[in-house]
């Protein structure tokens, strides 16, 4: 199986890009709170640092490498408005980027997708277009409605843009705080890690950069193992923001040469991670943005003695999801 992406042209973005991005989003994406907890700390045996892009606008990471990537558009791109595909995350950053900034957005979106990432889109004013993730091919129905409405498609993670923007969260959490030992960061199509190892590569060299996957959906564990991209059916499991089937083409070519080893963790593990954040540390995380706390926080990763960044991705879960997790005790 051919990703299509690899017959574009591919731009590679760099660090320059990522600063390039800061200076795009400065004034519209929060620069979000890094959090500490001595609690994590004496369970991971290392001092950790979270950066909280629950926190953010539209609740999730995503919202920084959607708005860099309508700004960085011409004026005649603009006119015919954006096109994205996403389980939802990228679908109401995109959403929300696009009503900032006045561009009309389509976003195709599978039908299972989290009644509270639907119920967003739609009031930032987006089109929602739904498809089935197990049957249809979502790109394909994505760069059809592109070309038939002359609007310009950003997909969720394999974009220069996008990657560059995401980018700037690992920029903000090292300024904050200086050189780390090891950063990590969840996985699933590949934007966030990629973009966060322009950062930590250029900020805070010699720091470790671990991606962290769903058990259920290894692809990049995999893929970073072979040396080229493997594809693999739907995965099922509640980090829905990583059921991902393959790493985008230019978010490889940066991860290939800078992640030092993807991990994976449990379904278990991330609600044991959810309830931390919500008891310990009252905050909301959802499942996909607890991906490199409960690799840290279960010891997948040997990071005793080390300053560990770790990135929580997003915060978008319905209370009822959230309370059926986490049950009632």
């Amino acid at each position: 199986m051919t990703n299509p992406s690899a017959s574009i042209s591919l731009r590679i973005p760099t660090f320059d890009d990522v600063r390039i991005a800061q200076t795009r989003i400065s004034g519209a994406a929060h620069r979000t709170p890094v959090l500490t907890s001595r609690t994590a700390d004496g369970i991971a045996k290392a001092t950790l640092f979270f950066k909280a892009e629950n926190m953010q606008r539209a609740g999730a990471f995503k919202f920084r490498g959607a708005y860099n990537a309508i700004a960085a558009l011409d004026a005649s791109s603009r006119q015919n408005g954006v096109v994205a595909y996403s389980s939802g995350n990228h679908a109401q950053a995109l959403a929300y980027a696009a009503k900032l900034q006045g561009v009309s957005a389509v976003i195709v979106m599978p039908w299972d997708a989290p009644d509270i990432k639907v119920a967003a889109t739609k009031g930032y004013g987006a089109e929602v277009i739904f498809y089935d993730r197990y049957t249809d091919d979502r790109e394909e129905i994505s760069r059809r409605l592109a070309a038939g409405r002359g609007a310009a498609l950003i997909p969720p993670y394999d974009h220069p843009d996008v990657i560059a923007g995401q980018g700037t969260a690992a920029l903000e959490l090292i300024e904050e705080v200086g050189e780390i030992d090891m950063l990590v960061v969840p996985l699933g199509g590949g934007g966030l890690l990629a973009g966060s190892a322009l950062s930590a590569a250029a900020l805070s060299p010699g720091c470790a950069i671990v991606g962290v996957e769903p058990e259920a959906g290894n692809d990049g564990q995999q893929s970073l193992r072979k040396g080229e991209i493997v594809h693999i059916p739907v995965p099922k499991s509640i980090a829905d923001g990583a059921i991902v089937t393959h790493i985008g083409v230019r978010n490889f070519a940066i991860l290939k040469d800078t992640v030092d080893q993807i991990v994976t963790v449990t379904d278990a593990q991330l609600v044991d991670a959810m309830r931390f954040f919500a008891e310990r540390m009252k905050i909301i995380v959802e499942p996909t943005g607890c991906l490199a706390a409960a690799a840290v926080m279960h010891g997948a990763i040997a990071c005793a003695g080390k300053r560990v960044g770790i990135l929580l991705s997003g915060g978008n879960v319905d209370l009822k999801t959230f309370n059926m997790l986490l049950g009632s005790g």
